[in-house]
């Protein structure tokens, strides 16, 4: 066994559990701190704490599927977890998913389910409008995510241009900023609004290539695989061929990994090198694309 300095401190008496529960350790969520990641980060903490004036700036987080998008506003809420005082419930950041089509009335019951407020779903607009804007002020929400925003482009152009005036109108009243997460089609939909296009500041999560990030990001995933031997993942040989079969995207980046670590602790082989990603059979984003193409 080699000196474990590969690994974090934490992990690494899991290497002393059963195979299977060093697996299900290794398939637990998991976050990894990266240069967008904390930049992106900076700029929803300077949302949060922004004076309420009669126009708050907004952001807007752009990039492809499965890129980390979701994660990153996932983390930020957990950074500004709900609490509660003599006062009530504090809810400081509400995470939501946007309604499939840009529907006004399940954009606001998509706010009460999220905090698990019983409401009518049949009940008018204007009776669920009322009660979101009373609940959101007793709860002193900060910031609205609103994840995958793109949906807004699922309706036809007068149903998009009303879902973003709700949206201005809720950033107005409660003087709170809005976050938008997508794919790029989020940019598309703001900006059939010229005055949502100067309200959203978009930042964007392009796909990884190959440079000093992505080998820093390498390094920081082998430090949490339950492996007993380094892989030495950022060796330029081993990361070109990571950043191929993932295609640059992190959530596959991940799956890859996860999925080549099952198969190094279960052989043996106990880390990750060309011979163990040949054998996990891995079929790289794009070709699944392609095959299910083909079956439609």
């Amino acid at each position: 066994m080699s000196d474990l300095s590969h690994l974090v401190e934490t992990l690494r008496a899991a290497l002393d559990l059963p195979a299977d529960e060093r697996i299900r350790q290794l398939r637990q969520p998991h976050w990894i701190g990266y240069t967008r990641s904390k930049r992106i980060l900076e700029k929803l903490e300077d949302l949060f704490q922004y004076p309420r004036v009669d126009r708050m700036p907004n952001l807007l987080i752009v990039g492809e599927t499965n890129n980390g998008k979701t994660m990153i506003a996932s983390r930020f809420q957990r950074l500004h977890a709900a609490g509660s005082s003599p006062n009530g419930k504090h809810v400081p950041v509400l995470l939501i998913q946007a309604p499939p089509t840009p529907d006004e009335s399940r954009f606001y019951g998509a706010i009460l389910e999220a905090l698990g407020v019983p409401y009518k779903p049949r009940g008018s607009v204007e009776e669920k409008q009322m009660k979101v804007l009373h609940l959101l002020r007793d709860i002193q929400v900060r910031v609205l995510i609103i994840d995958e925003i793109h949906h807004i482009l699922a309706g036809h152009i007068a149903k998009q241009r009303h879902f973003l005036n709700v949206l201005k109108y809720l950033g107005n009243e409660l003087k709170m900023p809005l976050v938008g997460v997508g794919t790029i089609d989020a940019l598309r939909a703001i900006q059939t609004d010229p005055q949502m296009v100067n309200r959203f500041e978009p930042v964007a999560l392009p796909r990884w290539e190959m440079n000093r990030d992505f080998q820093m990001l390498l390094a920081s995933f082998e430090r949490i695989l339950p492996l007993r031997q380094p892989s030495l993942l950022a060796e330029p040989a081993l990361a070109t061929k990571l950043l191929t079969l993932s295609e640059g995207t992190i959530g596959e980046l991940f799956a890859l990994l996860v999925a080549a670590t099952v198969r190094a602790i279960r052989s043996g082989a106990e880390r990750i090198d060309e011979g163990v990603l040949g054998s996990i059979d891995w079929i790289a984003p794009s070709a699944r694309r392609r095959a299910i193409e083909k079956l439609t």
